[in-house]
């Protein structure tokens, strides 16, 4: 008795104690989320509450684009950075500042741009997509998160799912091409990637989807300019990918630059409230880009800074991206009664939502850990990834793999010897010196039973023609040319637009002299973009689409040349045969005349359609068969389709799915990809391929307010070079 007596009095002294001081419920990491933003909520000032709502920046701004924009200081209650540094001692300095100078400790969230890699970068996006592996992807991703986690960064302003069919647009570089499913399957790669299976895990970081929406159609492939999306566009091809990483979980939006059909992605109260919010239920919250709150004066929406606040705050932009905007105007809104409360605690809500899935109020510090970068596991996911992203265009006579006969290799190009360039555009804190030279990585791969004979030719650009002889000397002597053309890693990115996507005329003419000595070409294009190749392709004997690789690039490039390493990239975005064909895409309307209306000075067909892609071996495709040639609307059908090796080398084919309708209230494109798989066959080996359609998901479409439909008819599904009908009936 007596000890049961002693128990009720000490629970009895500490409920006093407890109710004398009483731990907030928000600081309680064992209540649920939402019980803790209420509450949080519930003691905040209405300055606190618009604080959250905008976003500074700390340390030196390393995007030229935004040069001007930085300022000295904020204040401790801001509620989110974009943190430029890598060192997690400041960050924490800076955190330490807001969980222990302000009234209530609310940690700040740290965002950065981590689009292909942090310190161990990756292929640009577009080359990750041509890999056709969205797990590898994934995989990168996670490492990505990783180090930018031990690096003070909570939250990456990444993946880009913008459909881009104009590659004079420099942003091209950063998506995944001009399909939007492969950006949907892509873009859900790597929100899982980077938020792993919760938010609040220890290399977790949020993952933000952008631009939202449309911003991939900047009329001439201007960036920053007005993009005409219809309806029906908006639905079946651009809001594709963003529906997807919706329903995968991404935290978090970013609003576009563009304006949508006269009203601009960042106040397009349709897009960001009655569409992302209302109808899909998300509940994360939306960031303006960089300035385009105020940007909405430019575009000719907003009279002032004021109006472009209550117009961006009232459709759906929770956060301003640095401009101040929100700081210096919401409350005179709210004054004038034009932003309700109700209004500013929803958006807040959806920030503290996302910083305690994060886990920032109960660990807000980033911990200090020696080795972040560059580690053996991280370098072996960024080669796979780059040799599974190149594309091998081109290879007559079989020129490549290069075997054992040869003696002697002819290295030429500016990209030979290059490191900065082959990091590509957004390339985060990589460092040039990380990334191995071409010319590196031929020398390891092929040892000394090879020589490599190494002369730059020409600049990237320019006129200077004093290094051609060098090279065609250097040509001469040896038994094969491998030349490296391409791009400066600035020609891709943000305002990085291009009236033309030919490479400069000085490396045309390295190629034309190199021509003459008669001995075989294999052209190496680095590159963030389609290139227009008429003029280079008829030189070359052999062609791989290098893109633009990140630091495992150039052993990966090697691997593949000396035939260790099987190619097995496919493009995914279609290369134009000139820049004067753009926009050409796969997936297009039907003409009205098939027939006809062809240019008349050059074929109509692009020199590489999406989905090209060559290989060492020779896969061969079977006939597809189908489960029924005729199904109902609830009816699932089976389609296999058998792919042999009957080449002399492993390899790895995907096969991609493509549905056709014959005919339907809303004419659909020509063909419209609706799945793939890619898988590896041994030498002599099959490997059977199946697709399960689903009626309602694959053969349905929207219309212009995203409704969809189901209708009976004749459709056709192709894989390869093999098609087959069946028919969907009532």
């Amino acid at each position: 008795m007596k000890y049961f007596s002693l128990l009720a009095v000490l629970l009895v002294s500490q409920q006093v104690i407890a109710n004398r001081n009483p731990v907030p419920v928000y600081k309680n990491k064992n209540t649920p989320t939402e019980l803790r933003v209420t509450d949080l909520l519930k003691r905040m000032t209405l300055d606190e509450k618009i604080l959250q709502l905008n976003q500074q920046t700390v340390g030196d701004n390393n995007n030229p684009n935004n040069k001007g924009y930085k300022k000295p200081d904020f204040p401790a209650g801001i509620g989110s950075l974009i943190y430029f540094g890598s060192d997690p001692v400041f960050r924490n300095t800076v955190q330490k500042r807001a969980m222990e100078e302000t009234r209530l400790g609310i940690p700040i969230l740290f965002g950065y741009d981590v689009i292909h890699g942090f310190r161990t970068v990756y292929p640009i996006s577009l080359a990750q997509g041509c890999s056709w592996n969205p797990a590898l992807v994934a995989q990168a991703c996670a490492v990505a998160a990783k180090e930018a986690k031990l690096s003070g960064i909570d939250w990456t302003f990444s993946p880009m799912i913008d459909v881009a069919r104009d590659p004079r647009w420099g942003r091209v570089a950063e998506g995944y091409g001009e399909d939007p499913y492969t950006n949907a399957i892509f873009g859900v790669a790597s929100v899982k990637g980077y938020q792993g299976s919760k938010l609040s895990d220890t290399y977790s970081i949020a993952a933000c989807l952008k631009h939202y929406i449309g911003y991939g159609m900047s009329e001439g492939g201007r960036d920053y300019h007005y993009s005409d999306v219809s309806a029906q566009s908006l639905w079946e091809t651009y809001m594709v990918p963003y529906e997807a990483g919706v329903k995968a979980g991404a935290a978090t939006l970013m609003s576009g630059f563009n304006d949508i059909s006269g009203i601009p992605a960042s106040a397009n109260p349709y897009t960001l409230t009655k569409i992302l919010k209302e109808r899909w239920g998300h509940d994360g919250f939306v960031v303006s880009d960089w300035g385009s709150v105020e940007q909405l004066i430019a575009q000719g929406v907003a009279n002032d800074r004021k109006e472009a606040a209550l117009k961006a705050f009232m459709a759906g932009v929770e956060m301003d991206m640095v401009d101040d905007v929100y700081t210096q105007n919401l409350k005179k809104l709210i004054a004038e009664k034009k932003v309700p409360m109700s209004r500013i605690d929803d958006a807040v809500k959806r920030i503290l939502r996302i910083k305690f899935r994060l886990g920032l109020f109960d660990n807000p510090y980033t911990p200090i850990v020696d080795q972040r970068y560059l580690q053996p596991e991280s370098k072996a996911i960024a080669q796979n990834l780059a040799a599974e992203s190149m594309v091998l265009l081109k290879n007559d006579r079989h020129v490549l793999p290069l075997n054992d006969h040869i003696k002697q290799i002819a290295l030429i190009g500016p990209l030979a010897k290059n490191q900065a360039d082959l990091l590509g555009n957004w390339a985060a804190h990589g460092d040039a010196a990380d990334a191995e030279t071409i010319l590196d990585g031929l020398t390891k791969e092929f040892g000394q039973s090879t020589q490599i004979n190494y002369a730059k030719g020409c600049e990237i650009d320019g006129e200077d023609e004093s290094g051609i002889d060098e090279a065609v000397a250097v040509a001469k002597k040896s038994d094969v040319i491998v030349v490296c053309l391409g791009e400066r890693k600035n020609w891709t990115g943000e305002n990085a637009s291009r009236s033309t996507i030919a490479l400069p005329a000085i490396q045309e003419k390295l190629v034309k002299e190199l021509k003459k000595t008669g001995k075989p070409i294999v052209l190496v294009l680095t590159n963030g973009r389609p290139l227009e190749l008429v003029r280079l392709e008829p030189l070359a004997d052999a062609i791989v689409e290098m893109w633009q690789p990140g630091v495992e690039g150039s052993a990966a490039l090697a691997s593949i040349l000396s035939g260790r390493v099987n190619p097995s990239g496919k493009l995914d975005i279609t290369f134009p045969l000139t820049t004067g064909q753009i926009p050409i895409y796969y997936d297009m309307r039907q003409s009205a005349r098939p027939y006809a209306g062809k240019y008349q000075d050059i074929s109509t067909d692009p020199l590489y359609w999406f989905g090209y892609g060559l290989s060492y071996t020779n896969f061969v495709y079977s006939p597809i068969s189908i489960s029924a040639v005729k199904i109902h609307k609830n009816q699932k059908l089976t389609a296999t389709i058998e792919v042999a090796n009957n080449g002399g080398l492993k390899g790895k084919e995907t096969v991609l799915w493509y549905i056709s309708s014959h005919a339907s209230s809303i004419s659909r494109p020509v063909k419209e990809l609706k799945y793939f798989e890619k898988e590896e066959i041994n030498i002599g080996g099959k490997r059977v391929f199946k697709f399960e359609l689903d009626p309602y998901r694959d053969l349905s479409f929207p219309d212009a307010d995203g409704k969809r439909h189901l209708e009976a008819g004749d459709f056709y599904l192709l894989a390869g070079n093999q098609k087959i009908k069946f028919e969907l009936i009532d």
